[in-house]
């Protein structure tokens, strides 16, 4: 089964929301029911990232990259890097992966790796 990140569009104006808002930023509609959920794209543009190195034990890596991406919709998401040397402007395809896992539970999220 493939895990989608969504978007939600309004009804109303048709602008894109990503994460979802109670109300739209475009038209100022509020209705949860006047929203669309929409698959955002896997392809993008590495916008800036960072590396954190001190982490909790639970992700048991010694580093992990975050990077900003702009989507091919225009939508602008942070997200892993499994990306060994990024480079600001490269682009990049994500998927839905775990991005932490516990004793019980896996927390998903979107991974990128080099286009």
């Amino acid at each position: 089964m493939e895990r989608n990140i969504y978007a939600y569009r309004c009804r109303s104006c048709d602008t894109l929301h990503y994460p979802f808002r109670m109300r739209c930023k475009g038209c100022g509609q509020n209705d949860f029911f006047e929203f669309d959920p929409v698959a955002l794209p896997t392809h993008g543009k590495l916008l800036t990232f960072t590396f954190v190195h001190n982490l909790p034990a639970e992700y048991e890596v010694a580093r992990l990259g975050l990077g900003v991406v702009e989507l091919d919709n225009g939508i602008r998401m942070l997200g892993q890097l499994d990306i060994a040397a990024p480079v600001m402007g490269m682009e990049v395809t994500g998927r839905v992966g775990v991005v932490r896992h516990e004793t019980y539970d896996d927390f998903h999220g979107m991974v990128f790796t080099a286009a």
